[in-house]
């Protein structure tokens, strides 16, 4: 069985602001140098996500770089004969490789809060200016949009590390059967209490082995269909916008809805509308 780990940075230990997850081109400070001691930390916690589920039975194992310009990891560090994915704008994004034929599983690493989470270190969805996603009456973040898209390949999600705020949140939404390894607890959107990264990288090493060894029994997650979604945003301009898109329908100032009948169908709906809320708000 091969499993696809879809690694993002802000759930990563010792991560707690928007510097250490910004490349120096993008706004990182001292030439960069914290955002390269988080891209090592991401790339250290993938590597032992992978040797568990090594450990566990998988083989093969596909690493998605998952967070902003998704060419991040530093793949001297990974594991030998692991395969990884870089660059962005790719088919389905975060979870690229769920689509192929012998894949199993799926495990998120370094994955954080939704948008408006209470304590959820740099909690957000997707990108600063989304504020709610709401898919059949019930509130998501990224974790849900890719556990469905996934799941629209009959891929289950059985791990999943980051924030605790993220954690009890995947587990409300994708079940309690998701081993999750909390490697930090938020005290606020900047500021937790972590674990030494080298005891986050054994608890996320031993939970991915625990997570695919019983993989066999996890369902895929899915809602239902056809599933009605809303789109918020932080400013109405935003929504201005996306309601011109045929088939969305504006809710409120700063909402818009959709309806579709597939998870691929939805997740790229929301991709569009998320490029298309990319206004400028200056007039």
């Amino acid at each position: 069985m091969n499993v696809v780990i879809s690694v993002d940075m802000e759930g990563v230990c010792g991560v707690a602001s928007w510097v250490q997850v910004s490349p120096p081109e993008f706004g990182g400070l001292v030439n960069g140098a914290e955002y390269q001691a988080a891209r090592e930390r991401m790339t250290r916690e993938a590597a032992a996500a992978a040797e568990g589920a090594l450990a566990g039975g998988a083989t093969g194992v596909l690493i998605n770089d998952s967070h902003d310009t998704m060419r991040n990891l530093l793949p001297e560090l990974l594991p030998q004969g692991v395969r990884f994915t870089s660059g962005h704008d790719r088919p389905l994004s975060m979870v690229q490789g769920v689509e192929a034929p012998g894949v199993g599983a799926l495990l998120f690493v370094g994955y954080h809060a939704r948008a408006g989470s209470m304590r959820g270190p740099l909690a957000h969805t997707w990108n600063g200016f989304v504020r709610n996603v709401r898919i059949n009456g019930r509130d998501t973040g990224e974790y849900g949009l890719n556990a469905l898209l996934a799941g629209h390949y009959g891929v289950p999600v059985v791990f999943a590390a980051g924030d605790d705020v993220a954690m009890g949140e995947i587990r409300a939404e994708l079940g309690e059967g998701v081993v999750t390894v909390a490697v930090k607890e938020g005290l606020s959107s900047f500021a937790a209490i972590h674990l030494h990264p080298q005891e986050a990288q054994r608890l996320i090493r031993e939970g991915a082995e625990q997570a695919v060894r019983a993989s066999a029994s996890a369902q895929p997650y899915t809602t239902r269909w056809p599933a009605q979604v809303q789109l918020s945003f932080d400013h109405q301009a935003r929504a201005d916008q996306c309601e011109r898109v045929p088939g969305v329908t504006r809710v409120d100032a700063v909402t818009v809805g959709w309806e579709s009948d597939n998870a691929f169908h939805l997740f790229q709906t929301f991709r569009m509308l998320a490029k298309v809320g990319e206004v400028r708000l200056n007039g």
